[in-house]
């Protein structure tokens, strides 16, 4: 069973237009709404892939009624705490040449008794768990230290963890030592407060991040695929040239086929090549979609993975 835990759940608005441009109109060809959030996004991808999985968040208001509403029919137990605020909406706008702009709402901000139930819940289901996945930004309210916390919490159960976040949260929860830390490449770079151009550069970005606590990382790099650091090993996963249209949700499914992978066979390098596989594919597709299974299949097949000095 993996389970995710996504602090702060969104309904994600995507609006696709005939192009993105600055100082002229553009034409909306559609618009659609859905649950987000890292981890429900990550939920939504291994429960296609056949795996088991259960989504925790937090919701309340009208906006979470809605939230629950697009999440019926989503294969995977959800489980609400309820809070007393609103869920937050995010705003998508891609074009069909896969320029995109998001514009994240900060979150509903939890109080400490709702944060508080929120972390039982978690306790209480760690107990069937093989792993966690931390994932998405903390709303406004609640300490940077909360994903460390659940990483320690995870620990005792003997939960593997993956922590998947931005910022403060980030550093914290890698301190705490997760079994794996997925930053993308501009996430890196603030955590370590340096720009990241060359190979060489992402190959030591990784490895930095990995000696500050976490027991591996996976730094992702778009369209470049993704660098790994393991048991003192480094591993470059290189994607097959494909035609973008969206990258929207790209590293949320890279972060659930990775953990998928991993519960069915524990070879870091095939986690990262199914990781990659599913991220390439998902970014084919137009909007906020996830490539299924046989899709990401077909691009695993044509991932190649490198030894890296």
């Amino acid at each position: 069973m993996i389970i995710t835990v996504t602090v702060n759940p969104a309904i994600d608005k995507t609006i696709t237009v005939d192009r993105l441009v600055f100082d002229d109109r553009a034409y909306v060809n559609s618009s659609s709404e859905s649950a987000g959030g890292r981890g429900i996004n990550a939920s939504c991808v291994i429960e296609s892939f056949g795996g088991k999985t259960i989504g925790i968040v937090p919701a309340g208001g009208n906006s979470g009624k809605h939230f629950e509403e697009f999440l019926k029919s989503c294969g995977f137990e959800l489980v609400v705490v309820p809070i007393r605020k609103q869920v937050r909406t995010n705003l998508i706008i891609t074009d069909k040449h896969g320029l995109t702009v998001k514009l994240n709402e900060p979150g509903a901000a939890l109080e400490k008794a709702e944060l508080a139930r929120l972390e039982k819940v978690v306790s209480n289901k760690l107990a069937g768990a093989s792993w966690l996945m931390l994932c998405g930004s903390l709303p406004p309210g609640v300490p940077t230290s909360f994903y460390a916390r659940l990483i320690k919490l995870a620990h005792q159960h003997k939960v593997k963890t993956l922590l998947d976040t931005d910022g403060p949260a980030l550093e914290t929860g890698i301190e705490a030592g997760p079994t794996v830390v997925k930053p993308n490449q501009p996430e890196a770079e603030r955590l370590l407060s340096t720009a990241l151009l060359t190979r060489t550069q992402f190959l030591q970005a990784a490895s930095r991040i990995r000696a500050m606590g976490a027991g591996s990382v996976m730094l992702s790099l778009g369209s470049r695929g993704a660098v790994g650091a393991y048991d003192h090993q480094m591993v470059e996963v290189v994607p097959p040239r494909v035609d973008v249209v969206s990258p929207i949700g790209a590293g949320d499914a890279m972060a659930a086929a990775f953990t998928w992978a991993m519960e069915r066979k524990n070879d870091f390098r095939d986690a990262m090549r199914w990781a990659v596989a599913a991220g390439t594919a998902s970014a084919t597709l137009p909007g906020l979609q996830f490539a299924t299974f046989a899709q990401t299949e077909e691009v695993y097949k044509r991932v190649e993975v490198r030894q890296a000095e």
